[in-house]
């Protein structure tokens, strides 16, 4: 059974549930996109790996791992019970936050004690597809001061 979070009136949960309801599909929803991938894109990622240490603002950034944090502890609630998502197999629930680790997890940031999303991580670790699509290297993507 997939769960789909978020409002009715979003258009981003429109077109996943018109592709659900399309299916006839149990169904979930990827919130992803619209909390987490804001907090860890936006405001860690670009604020912290992709900006110059010199032009980091340090406030912000600082409030996006909080915000991040957060999230991650709803996720960290969910995979206490079950060992992927949406249950106890893979599927399309755990690709948007599952590509996220990754990066996540390498960067030199202050994390939270995570047990049950390191034990996800490891077993997306395992996949094949995981490792050589997502697991690659982005130092190329660090912000520098160009002189």
């Amino acid at each position: 059974m997939l769960q789909v979070w978020g409002r009715r009136n979003s258009l981003n949960v429109q077109k996943v549930m018109w592709l659900i309801g399309e299916l006839d599909l149990p169904h979930w929803m990827d919130w992803f996109q619209s909390s987490l991938q804001p907090a860890f894109l936006n405001g860690i990622f670009w604020g912290y790996y992709r900006t110059p240490e010199a032009q980091r603002d340090w406030k912000a950034i600082e409030a996006s791992l909080r915000q991040c944090a957060g999230y991650l502890q709803h996720l960290e609630r969910i995979l206490s019970e079950q060992a992927f998502l949406a249950g106890e197999h893979l599927t399309l629930a755990d690709i948007p936050a599952g590509s996220m680790l990754y990066r996540y997890f390498e960067l030199d940031i202050e994390r939270p004690k995570l047990p049950n999303i390191e034990a996800w991580y490891a077993r997306l670790q395992l996949r094949p597809a995981y490792r050589e699509h997502v697991m690659v290297p982005f130092d190329e993507m660090r912000g520098r001061l160009e002189y």
